[in-house]
């Protein structure tokens, strides 16, 4: 579900899998194992959306994210599980209403802001495991086809989640004990994304988005009242 969400959402699995896997698995394993999914998931995105992508978005986008998912990653090492997924609550309950409120909200189609965009969302997915929405929003501001939104924030999110699992891995996050998680997920996100590209031609996106968007502001109240 959660693969199929965030394909025809735009906003990345993770959204909806790292909340719902910190059900199941301690917060840092959460995130590794999130990563790993993600490389299979953006792979298959890839080859299901390649007619086509911005080479420069890529570039403008997908380097700095990069560069401060590893920093984010590092950090994520010296926080608390439990205040990790307090702000991971705090942040889908956010983007979630801000989106939700203000579903008109553009930003200017710049350098700067394609940048500044790359930075926030790689920071923070690296830190909680998530920030489809922020790149998602980066991207919706240059109006691309939807095949080439998809697979360009798919080219940039294989960057990021391939330079995460290096640091989780090193930070301990990745063991051998999940690792039979893997070839599961590999067909989830095969079947997921093959479901959300039929939906995609089903039915209105922004209706869909709509729903996405609820479920993703139920799914933060959840999380944080675990904590309650």
């Amino acid at each position: 579900m959660a693969e199929i969400l965030g394909t025809v959402g735009g906003f990345g699995s993770s959204m909806f899998f790292v909340p719902i896997a910190s059900y199941f698995l301690d917060f840092h394993s959460v995130l590794g194992i999130t990563a790993l999914f993600h490389v299979s998931s953006n792979v298959t995105k890839i080859f299901f959306f390649r007619k086509g992508y911005s080479t420069k978005l890529i570039i403008n986008i997908g380097i700095p994210a990069v560069l401060f998912v590893i920093l984010g990653s590092y950090i994520s090492r010296f926080i608390k599980t439990d205040i990790l997924e307090i702000l991971l609550g705090c942040f889908l309950v956010c983007v979630s209403l801000l989106l939700l409120l203000f579903k008109k909200i553009i930003i200017k189609p710049t350098t700067f802001n394609s940048v500044s965009g790359g930075i926030i969302s790689g920071f923070i997915a690296g830190l909680l495991g998530t920030g489809g929405a922020i790149r998602g929003i980066t991207l919706s501001a240059f109006s691309l086809p939807h095949d080439v939104f998809i697979a360009t924030s798919a080219i940039i999110d294989l960057g990021i989640d391939s330079s995460r699992s290096v640091v989780y891995y090193l930070n301990g996050y990745i063991t051998k004990d999940i690792l039979y998680l893997v070839p599961i997920l590999l067909v989830v996100s095969i079947t997921g994304t093959w479901i959300g590209k039929k939906i995609l031609g089903r039915m209105s996106e922004d209706q869909f988005k709509s729903t996405v968007l609820l479920l993703i502001l139920i799914t933060g109240i959840i999380t944080l009242l675990k904590f309650v």
